[in-house]
């Protein structure tokens, strides 16, 4: 009997591996499909893209579909808007989230609960219920059409807030005690002590809000109307024109151009991204 349960409980043990990678493989498969048959089509003639059933390996692979798109968009003007737009808001969502984490951590003021309550509130709020009041705010500032219209409103975080303070609240009070015993004021120890320690967690905050900016598409569409204005989710609209004409091959290879800088910031930051969230709510 004692031999057969140490049977069945190892043939549990060796089937448990293969258990865990089939149902990865399987979320992989149904995650990745639908960027793999995107890549596909991309490089498709017009006509084969409509074949059914869809080939996965196209037939004749081309890139006239990219080129096309380059010919029917400024591809370069709206990298550079989205670029500009995007990466001032990771810096400035960084600067933001660090001192307001390390002020809700370690500094002492009165309705420092209530506050930062408020804050994790704001998360609840849907962007379209803000965005109306937000627009009339930068028009009469006369920043509506510009591309500060959408840097600006970006920079504060209710999560970049959140997580860097569970990242400051994670460190040990003895470095900022040692540091005030030395004479060091509340912004030295911050910018001395911990925030070259916090740099792990301020580069989550970045990849994150360089990753969600990038695709954004909402808040450009309601504050640009210039074309010049324009980052690249929204200058892709310009390319559903093709779908009237069968070319679906360049509206796919428009949206593949858009997602190489997201995906290379996001395999250049994955490190951090997953050890700085891990470590983000254990306290030490």
């Amino acid at each position: 009997m004692t031999q057969a349960i140490s049977t069945v409980s190892r043939a549990r043990h060796s089937l448990a591996p293969w258990a865990r990678i089939t149902a990865l493989a399987v979320c992989a498969l149904l995650t990745l499909g639908p960027v793999i048959w995107t890549v596909s089509t991309s490089l498709r003639t017009p006509a084969e893209s409509f074949d059914l059933p869809p080939k996965i390996i196209p037939t004749s692979p081309t890139v006239e579909s990219y080129r096309g798109v380059f010919d029917q968009i400024d591809v370069w003007l709206l990298a550079l808007n989205s670029t500009l737009v995007t990466g001032l808001i990771a810096v400035g969502q960084m600067i933001t989230a660090g001192l307001a984490g390390y002020a809700f951590a370690r500094l002492e003021f009165r309705f420092k609960k209530p506050l930062f309550a408020l804050v994790l509130a704001t998360m609840m709020v849907p962007l379209q219920v803000t965005i109306v009041p937000v627009f009339l705010v930068l028009k009469s500032m006369s920043l509506t059409d510009t591309l500060l219209g959408l840097i600006i409103p970006a920079f504060p975080t209710a999560f970049g807030t959140f997580l860097m303070r569970q990242y400051f609240l994670g460190m040990p009070k003895d470095l900022g005690e040692a540091a005030m015993l030395d004479g060091c004021g509340p912004w030295r120890i911050f910018r001395s002590v911990y925030a070259p320690l916090a740099a792990p967690g301020l580069a989550i905050v970045g990849v994150l809000a360089f990753n969600y900016h990038w695709n954004e598409f909402f808040r450009p569409l309601i504050l640009e109307t210039s074309a010049q204005n324009y980052t690249l989710p929204l200058g892709l609209v310009s390319l559903q024109g093709n779908l009237g004409t069968g070319s679906i091959s360049v509206v796919l290879a428009g949206v593949v151009l858009s997602m190489i800088p997201a995906v290379a910031v996001f395999v250049v930051g994955q490190r951090p991204l997953r050890e700085g969230i891990t470590s983000a709510g254990v306290n030490r």
